[in-house]
């Protein structure tokens, strides 16, 4: 799918300091990243705090996003969790004329097994209408998605169309590049190892830092699918002590920070989430007024 290849960006969901959605704030944040080169939005990922959101302010965000958008650029739904049959029943009744594909998270907390795992996306392939990226981020699931598992369903389900690789590990990235079928793109779901990853034969990211620095950081993507190595990291080591500050203390705090700083909404975060500390904050806004 080439509307994935590039930069896409896991948006965050404003709040107003009562801890309601700022639509407003949202509307910014759209705008900001498409006139900044981002390739395609991801809506209702992790960094929009979804764990924490009502169904009325789902929908909220949604319908926010997508009038936002207006049409200018892909849109990917983030639809998962850990009861395979209630997202094959959202994924037969939702709507999803105005999505590309959907992002579907490893099932988290169960611990399934390898064939478990390949069960839980072989019921959300046949029910969901668009195509499915998967998502592997053993630090959220506690388990971990074999390359040999996304090989499997990639190769059995034609829908399967994606994997955003969060392991943190590039050799086993690597496996999935190795051993993946034509045209199955394996996307970066970690923003420090991205151009590595890209280079190595990956198609692109789904980042957190690409929001706060979506022209820098869509750059550098285009510079290493161009294969300009030298210039794209040069990018990446201008970015890399933010990247590090914006996870130093849970996402999407930091990155919350990285908005603030730029004007964009504030940095509230719902409990259990907290606010990054004075220090951590002071970091992240000299390197934002620095950059």
């Amino acid at each position: 799918m080439q509307s994935l290849i590039g930069t896409g960006v896991a948006l965050v969901t404003p709040f107003k300091k009562d801890f309601s959605v700022d639509t407003e704030a949202l509307i910014k944040i759209v705008n900001f990243q498409i006139e900044n080169g981002i390739d395609y939005l991801v809506v209702l990922g992790t960094t929009a705090e979804n764990a924490t959101l009502s169904q009325d302010e789902k929908e909220l965000v949604i319908q926010t996003i997508v009038l936002a958008n207006n049409k200018r650029v892909p849109l990917v739904l983030g639809v998962g969790g850990n009861n395979t049959l209630q997202l094959v029943e959202e994924l037969k009744t939702r709507d999803l004329s105005d999505f590309v594909a959907v992002l579907s998270v490893s099932p988290y907390y169960n611990k399934p097994t390898q064939e478990g795992i390949y069960q839980h996306f072989k019921a959300i392939a046949q029910a969901s209408p668009v195509p499915v990226i998967l998502y592997n981020v053993p630090g959220r699931t506690a388990s971990n998605m074999l390359p040999s598992t996304v090989i499997r369903l990639a190769t059995d389900f034609k829908n399967i169309v994606a994997i955003k690789e969060a392991a943190g590990d590039i050799v086993q990235a690597m496996k999935l590049i190795q051993g993946k079928p034509e045209g199955f793109l394996v996307i970066s779901g970690d923003d420090m190892v991205t151009l590595p990853m890209i280079l190595a034969g990956g198609s692109g990211v789904i980042s957190v830092i690409g929001e706060g620095f979506p022209r820098q950081f869509s750059n550098m993507v285009r510079l290493g699918l161009e294969r300009k190595v030298d210039e794209a990291y040069k990018i990446h080591y201008q970015l890399a002590d933010v990247i590090n500050m914006i996870f130093e203390q849970g996402n999407p705090a930091g990155i919350k920070e990285v908005h603030k700083t730029l004007g964009l909404s504030e940095n509230t975060v719902r409990l259990p989430l907290v606010n990054v500390n004075e220090d951590l904050a002071n970091r992240i806004s000299n390197f934002v007024k620095s950059l």
